[in-house]
């Protein structure tokens, strides 16, 4: 290799790879200073794909887990609720045992009237006050609430909760009833059809001169299965056959051949005001049958819930745990390796440092020639 001047070979190369060791110490160093091994698109462009793709994701199903808890928190309040009518119920079923006892007076039936009024109403008090976040619960306006807890858009990333109407509860065990007048009870015949709009019985009454007593035909009725199922038979003071609904709706019925005993199609039945009645022995019983379908209906309601709300826990349990699966990938493509580049930043430092110093000492070969000049 000849001598020249211009053309200073060595240093040029020297010069190249030190920019090539310059940016190689930068890019550590931008690493080292961010924790990142992908800092722009061109670091790595299918693992920027990828990783984006796992962020909305973790992104998401952060944000479900949080709408779970809010689905338990939605819950537990209207459960809370339910768990209040519950104990209401069991008190006025205690209220409806006591009256059933004919050794009451005339004031204390009253007085129980009127603590089991007061317990109804604060019945329908909590169905309407009932509510999260301004969204009344227990209603029946709710309706079935949809919960995101995943981080897609399916079917598969909602829970559905349907919400309990209460308000139907109080309503029930205020449902009226239906007066009919027995004008003669031995001719009572036929078939006695009742309606109330959900449910139809129909009660085979028997022969004529089978009941002696308007309390006879009340005690057939009681004593069929279906009938007692959803309604409730007794007589008043005014000895008129009372017949009443278990589960509301208007009472509609009467005797098929002799319309002149009770009436067909509940043309001679005068309504009977809504509430429970404790105004007899007899009326007490029925406000227990009444009382008990209630509570039975709230139970089953907070069974629901109680199910759904093990459902939530389970749901955020299992966000936690693919959360933290999700995280762990996303970090092993965009996280740096802080003691691997630290090599690397270590390595192209003192590669910088020596090509510098080569590269100040090809830039002083092409003096020698001033030698050959002496």
């Amino acid at each position: 290799m000849g001598m020249q001047i211009n053309t200073n070979i060595n240093a040029l190369n020297t010069y190249r790879n030190l920019n090539s060791t310059q940016n190689s110490l930068s890019k550590s160093l931008e690493k080292l200073s961010s924790g990142l091994r992908i800092n722009r698109a061109a670091d790595d462009a299918a693992g920027l794909v990828i990783s984006e793709g796992l962020k909305s994701q973790i992104g998401g199903l952060t944000a479900a887990s949080r709408n779970a808890q809010d689905g338990v928190s939605v819950v537990q309040t209207a459960e809370g609720a339910l768990g209040e009518a519950q104990s209401i119920l069991q008190r006025l079923r205690d209220l409806a045992v006591q009256a059933g006892n004919d050794a009451n007076s005339t004031d204390a039936r009253t007085a129980l009237a009127a603590e089991a009024s007061s317990l109804t109403s604060e019945l329908t008090r909590i169905s309407n006050s009932t509510n999260f976040n301004g969204k009344n619960l227990l209603d029946g306006t709710a309706g079935t609430m949809q919960f995101q807890v995943g981080a897609d858009g399916t079917a598969n990333s909602q829970i559905s909760v349907l919400m309990t109407n209460l308000s139907t509860v109080a309503t029930n065990l205020g449902a009226g009833g239906a007066n009919f007048a027995v004008v003669t009870p031995t001719a009572v015949t036929g078939n006695f059809t009742v309606n109330n709009g959900t449910a139809q019985v129909v009660v085979a009454m028997g022969a004529a001169n089978t009941y002696n007593t308007v309390g006879a035909v009340a005690e057939k009725l009681n004593s069929d299965t279906s009938f007692a199922a959803n309604f409730s038979a007794s007589v008043d003071s005014a000895n008129k056959l009372v017949v009443t609904s278990k589960t509301g709706g208007t009472v509609l019925g009467g005797v098929i051949g002799t319309p002149a005993a009770i009436g067909t199609g509940g043309s001679t039945a005068t309504a009977v005001a809504g509430g429970l009645s404790f105004s007899t022995a007899a009326n007490a019983q029925a406000a227990i049958n009444s009382i008990d379908a209630q509570l039975d209906v709230v139970s089953t309601q907070r069974s629901a819930l109680g199910a759904v709300q093990n459902r939530f826990d389970r749901a955020i349990a299992n966000i936690s745990v693919a959360i933290e699966n999700l995280a762990a990938s996303k970090s092993r493509i965009t996280d740096v390796d802080m003691a691997s580049e630290m090599v690397n930043f270590t390595r192209a430092q003192i590669l910088s440092q020596s090509g510098t110093a080569m590269l100040a000492q090809a830039n002083q070969m092409p003096q020698l020639a001033l030698q050959l000049l002496g």
